[in-house]
């Protein structure tokens, strides 16, 4: 246990070493006292990162209780080092099941939240379905991931969400850069480290051309693989196809592909009629927030036979002989099988998350999905840049009355 504490420990400052964003946030909201005696519950990916968050909102004066939003995505020991090094309330282990997931849900509402914090919408689901008890006394929310937003956008739809939530996955200095630069190297990371494979040389089949395809896609490019994407936005695929990509349906790309990886935010982005198509030795890797983009029960029906071959990777033997290989259950192979994104990535979205739940707090919300602002968006690129010693230049008063002017045009 002290080995594993140790591990955790060295793995959460090598972060805060490298979030100097976050840093400044919670020094600039630490002076407003705005966070004072809030209580805080997050469902997130529990790792080096996401335990800077907690702790960085717990220093500014926040009460905090964590649980995963997936159950292969914890570090155990970050969570066992938040734990015992630093009394953080955190409910989250490795491998956790169904029941104990929910049931580590649960465990962060037990402070009556005044703001949530989620990743994937099950925490803010749970509060409507389960625990509306909560909802008078929640200030808002905040979501991480495409996939919540989606889910909470049909809420608002429906008439159905109860407390305002900011759409911090929507913000540009989270969907420009966590989305695709963030994803596109950890899925990398996360599929080199499972299977120790080459990519050069390989064919590679991305499932969806949104920012996380878009990274994804780039990054597999930059190994030297052979580039497919799959889509159903017309305009997507045209994009894709002018960045130089093979655009083709998920069936035809998946009989020629080494490797596959979905990040849609859709079930069935791999069903039975592409299990059926695909190439012996294929590998099937899920980017996406939930495990339901590939079709593993189909798999596993169509399967004669199948094993672990080796730790995040499970073969699958198939009728005609062909044998398909499953990464981390088809859940997110970035953090079931890797580390999740750089630090310096996650420190402008956790930077955006903190000041996502200030917003929430000192304003008064309809119950709606709202975008972060375009002035706390540009707060945090002004300090990205100042972390990296860069200077922008800025518009003079004479370019400023031009640019709001109409009767001059030369």
């Amino acid at each position: 246990m002290k080995g594993l504490v140790e591990k955790g420990k060295k793995r959460l400052e090598w972060a805060r070493e490298h979030m100097e964003v976050i840093e400044k946030v919670k020094e600039e909201i630490s002076e407003r006292g705005s966070l004072e005696d809030i209580n805080i519950s997050m469902a997130l990916h529990v790792e080096a990162k996401t335990g800077i968050l907690a702790l960085s909102l717990r220093e500014a004066g926040a009460n905090v209780r964590m649980a995963s939003c997936n159950p292969l995505s914890t570090d155990d020991s970050v969570a066992e080092a938040l734990r015992e090094e630093y009394g953080m309330d955190v409910f989250a282990k490795r491998g956790q099941s169904d029941e104990e997931y929910y049931e580590n849900l649960n465990l962060t509402l037990e402070h009556d939240p005044d703001v949530v914090i989620d990743d994937g919408g099950d925490l803010i689901s749970l509060i409507h379905k389960e625990r509306e008890d909560l909802i008078e006394g929640i200030d808002g929310g905040a979501e991480e991931t495409t996939t919540g937003i989606v889910r909470l956008r049909a809420m608002e739809e429906d008439g159905v969400l109860k407390f305002p939530v900011m759409s911090v996955n929507d913000a540009y200095m989270k969907h420009l850069f966590d989305n695709r630069y963030g994803t596109g190297q950890s899925t990398i990371d996360g599929i080199m480290e499972a299977t120790n494979l080459q990519l050069s040389g390989k064919n590679f089949l991305v499932g969806g051309y949104g920012w996380c395809g878009r990274g994804i896609a780039m990054r597999a490019k930059g190994m030297g693989a052979d580039v497919m994407v799959s889509e159903i936005d017309p305009i997507k695929a045209v994009e894709a196809n002018m960045d130089g990509f093979e655009v083709l349906t998920a069936t035809e790309g998946i009989k020629k592909t080494d490797f596959v990886v979905t990040s849609t935010g859709c079930k069935g982005v791999v069903g039975e009629e592409e299990l059926r198509n695909a190439k012996d030795g294929c590998i099937l890797a899920n980017s996406g927030h939930f495990n339901n983009e590939i079709d593993i029960q189909r798999l596993e029906e169509m399967a004669v036979s199948s094993k672990e071959v080796r730790e995040d990777v499970m073969e699958y033997e198939m009728k005609d002989g062909r044998k398909l290989y499953l990464l981390s259950e088809g859940r997110l192979v970035n953090l079931a099988a890797g580390q999740g994104h750089p630090a310096e990535i996650m420190d402008m979205s956790f930077a955006l998350q903190m000041l996502a739940a200030e917003h929430v707090v000192m304003n008064d919300l309809e119950n709606a999905v709202h975008d972060i602002p375009r002035e706390i968006d540009e707060k945090v690129a002004r300090l990205r840049l100042r972390s990296d010693g860069i200077d922008i230049d800025t518009l003079t008063e004479e370019q400023k009355d031009y640019l709001e002017g109409w009767e001059e045009g030369t």
